[in-house]
């Protein structure tokens, strides 16, 4: 799938097939895509937890309050310890820790579509209880949980969430035109 495609066709799924489960492969493909977002300091902080247990899935969905995570076959929990990017770049580097993270769940959030699977990026959750059940350090957040599995039905059409001329300026806030080129003679 070409990458306009994907970026254009994405979009959260919270129906899947109850009986059709995704290869595990696919998803660590996913995860490595991730690798190769832009991280400062080339500091990466993030670590992936796949879980595929039945019973922990619904925790999870409980933890999140949200119920369609339990039809999901698989749920990727990614976590990240921003202290590395902190030391090096004091309280501006856990803005930085947040940024790479969003650019690595993107990367990972399209190398799914790619593959013909669906998700959800669900950043609701109580984070202590994600913790508990999945053993994860103190000093770790939980960034976001990605239940993953196939779509139970397509949506008819996609059309662009917003007017690009609603949120482009040039030059400036506010500035929607932009500066007209000077012929040379």
């Amino acid at each position: 799938m070409d990458l306009d495609k994907a970026i254009q066709n994405r979009h959260c799924v919270r129906k899947f097939h109850t009986k059709k489960k995704p290869n595990w492969r696919n998803i660590i493909e996913c995860i490595d895509a991730a690798r190769y977002a832009p991280m400062a300091g080339g500091n990466y902080t993030l670590k992936f937890i796949v879980v595929d247990d039945e019973e922990k899935i619904k925790k999870i969905a409980e933890a999140a309050q949200q119920d369609f995570i339990a039809e999901a076959k698989f749920v990727v929990v990614v976590c990240s310890n921003p202290s590395r990017t902190v030391n090096l770049y004091g309280k501006k580097g856990e803005c930085y820790a947040k940024h790479q993270a969003g650019a690595a769940m993107e990367n990972f959030f399209l190398k799914i579509i790619e593959f013909g699977l669906s998700t959800c990026w669900v950043g609701h959750f109580v984070e202590e209880q994600i913790k508990d059940l999945l053993k994860i350090p103190e000093d770790t957040n939980v960034d976001a949980i990605f239940p993953i599995g196939y779509e139970y039905e397509k949506p008819k059409t996609r059309k662009a969430k917003i007017d690009l001329n609603r949120i482009l300026y040039f030059n400036k806030y506010g500035n929607v035109q932009m500066k007209k080129e000077r012929s040379v003679e």
